[in-house]
């Protein structure tokens, strides 16, 4: 299900790779593993994962303000392909709260997709359904749900 290759190209996409690196500052933002990919990630990465909330997330070894990479990225890419954690596939898309409602934003660390127009993006993750399947897997996966950060625009909003 990944979304960006729609709006960004593979080529610019793997050079950035910011979003498969966090620093200890981060770890409300490392990728969750749903329980139904958990024991294929690890054997495919020969890793245990630890558990947040009722999800997995990869352990990440931190070091003061050095960035520690996802275990899954590789020269080539991530190798999880299919079983690529949601929260990854979605990137730099989220579903935040806001107040008592679920919306959904763009990340201003995705730079490239970041600055094209709102307008577009907002009819990216209207169009085909995109959005209610963000809102649907959310609703499935709450611990997915991260709290708004001012500024991040809105670009679809939960009944």
């Amino acid at each position: 299900m990944s979304m960006i290759k729609e709006l960004l190209s593979a080529e610019i996409c793997g050079k950035c790779r910011v979003c498969c690196g966090f620093t200890h500052d981060d770890l409300w933002e490392i990728p969750l593993i749903f329980e139904e990919n958990r024991k294929a990630v690890e054997e495919r990465l020969g890793v245990k994962l630890s558990e947040r909330g009722k999800e997995f997330v990869f352990d990440m070894n931190f070091e003061g303000e050095v960035i520690s990479y996802c275990p899954a990225l590789t020269e080539d890419g991530c190798i999880l392909d299919e079983l690529k954690p949601f929260d990854c596939a979605v990137w730099p898309f989220r579903v935040n709260t806001l107040g008592n409602k679920r919306v959904i934003t763009v990340s201003p660390v995705c730079e490239t997709v970041y600055s094209l127009p709102l307008k577009r993006l907002s009819e990216f993750v209207i169009k085909d359904g995109l959005a209610q399947k963000l809102f649907a897997e959310a609703e499935r996966h709450p611990d997915m749900v991260k709290p708004y950060i001012d500024g991040y625009p809105i670009l679809a909003v939960d009944n």
